[in-house]
């Protein structure tokens, strides 16, 4: 599972890449564009909710404290939270199996990423079982 969770980073960067030049990531509908617009500004805000330093492009954790501010006061994984609903509103903006294939790896690829990341989190800080327990994973209140 870490194998894979590393592909995470440059496979998000390829699928936006790719989304993007195929024309299949930007849509038409004003409902597909405010879902992006919504998604693109939960992942500035949790990217800015990290310190100096804390943040990585790996599972693997940094020194710091566990963030349970911002958007992770509401959801564990708001950056994968914003990695899904782009691609996944792709899908919704531009219907194919091309566009549903990308998501369903970059979907995979994701949970993986989230399963290995929890591993790092739960021996790193103390208190992650009882915030994993109180915060959802992507979806606030549901999932």
């Amino acid at each position: 599972m870490q194998l894979i969770s590393r592909f995470f980073f440059p496979l998000f960067v390829l699928t936006m890449l790719y989304l993007l030049i195929s024309g299949n990531l930007l849509s038409s509908s004003p409902l597909v564009i405010a879902i992006q617009v919504l998604a693109l500004a939960l992942g500035i805000w949790a990217r800015r909710t990290f310190q100096a330093g804390q943040f990585s492009t790996g599972a693997e954790t940094k020194e710091g404290q566990l963030l349970m501010n911002g958007p992770y006061k509401f959801i564990r994984h708001p950056i994968y939270t914003t990695v899904l609903t782009l691609v996944w509103s792709s899908v919704i903006g531009h219907p194919s199996l091309i566009t549903f294939i990308i998501s369903l790896a970059m979907t995979v690829v994701t949970v993986i990423r989230i399963a290995t990341e929890e591993q790092f989190l739960r021996a790193r800080y103390q208190g992650y079982s009882d915030y994993s327990r109180a915060t959802k994973r992507i979806v606030p209140f549901i999932f």
